[in-house]
């Protein structure tokens, strides 16, 4: 069940701070403009891997190289010593990634937290934008999701095989993924988990619980409103999950009415986030893609 065999070669780059990041590069023939992908959360670059080999190979366009990031304390990269998890942070690594791996502009795709740094860097560096891929995410974000997430990150228990994993994801996450094979459980369990001296253990650093634990629910959350308009100059595309429930259908509609280049789908059986693995969503972000950038 963990046999997942994964493209692209990993590279590593320093951090602003000195720390070592790590991100998953796949290389292509051609000039064509390249793809950031971002994760969520807890997650890695290791999600993007179905897309990114479709973007690669030229399936639905022409091939162009995608470098999908692990932010600190995920995936192949080292953890905060002071478990700074904080999305300015965070920011600054995307940034030194990008300049690193030689990418002056990218066609982002950001799923949940990435495309909260997708928005971002529309101030931090609006040159880097050609377009934006917003997976299950928006300028607000509804508590509803916030608490489930909250509830789980930095508390499952630890599953000794993947077989274990698989069945222990479908039972949390069940409801929200109702459209998932057993194969796609075996993928969301592969990418969420790693080996372990016992049994297996989260690819991230569980510390970024704090930081959920540190967020206010009782109260309004911020809302990104500014961030999204600055997106203006670009297209944008979001993703929303069916059963979502972190970006609503409201936040969609208003989205739509403030953008004046958006487009939008929606990825049935699944909520947050799209896994980003079956065809017909690889093949819409790989046709729009290949279409702003023509």
């Amino acid at each position: 069940m963990s046999d997942f065999s994964i493209a692209g070669e990993s590279r590593f780059i320093t951090a602003p701070d000195g720390l070592r990041l790590h991100a998953r590069l796949y290389e292509a023939p051609g000039e064509a403009c390249p793809v950031l992908c971002l994760p969520g959360l807890t997650r890695t670059a290791l999600d993007f891997d179905p897309l990114a080999r479709a973007l690669s190979e030229g399936r639905h366009g022409p091939p162009r190289r995608v470098a999908a990031l692990d932010y600190r304390g995920r995936g192949g990269s080292d953890p905060d010593p002071a478990g700074r998890y904080d999305v300015m942070v965070e920011n600054g690594d995307v940034l030194a990634v990008a300049a690193a791996l030689d990418i002056s502009e990218a066609v982002v795709v950001g799923t949940s937290r990435g495309g909260l740094h997708a928005m971002i860097l529309a101030a931090s560096k609006p040159e880097l934008l050609r377009g934006v891929v917003l997976n299950d995410v928006g300028p607000r974000l509804e508590t509803q999701g916030l608490l489930r997430i909250r509830a789980y990150v930095g508390k499952l228990p630890t599953p000794q095989t993947y077989a274990q994993a698989a069945a222990m994801m479908k039972e949390v996450a069940g409801a929200q993924f109702p459209g998932l094979d057993d194969q796609d459980w075996a993928f969301f369990a592969f990418t969420t988990f790693k080996p372990a001296d016992k049994g297996l253990a989260p690819r991230y650093d569980t510390r970024l619980a704090s930081a959920l634990e540190a967020l206010d629910l009782t109260q309004p959350l911020p809302e990104l409103w500014p961030q999204f308009e600055g997106l203006a100059r670009v297209p944008v595309m979001a993703l929303r999950g069916e059963r979502s429930d972190l970006f609503s259908i409201a936040t969609l509609a208003e989205m739509a009415s403030r953008h004046p280049r958006f487009a939008s789908a929606t990825v049935a059986g699944q909520g947050h986030a799209p896994l980003l693995r079956d065809e017909e969503t690889i093949r819409l972000i790989c046709e729009s893609v290949a279409r702003w950038t023509a």
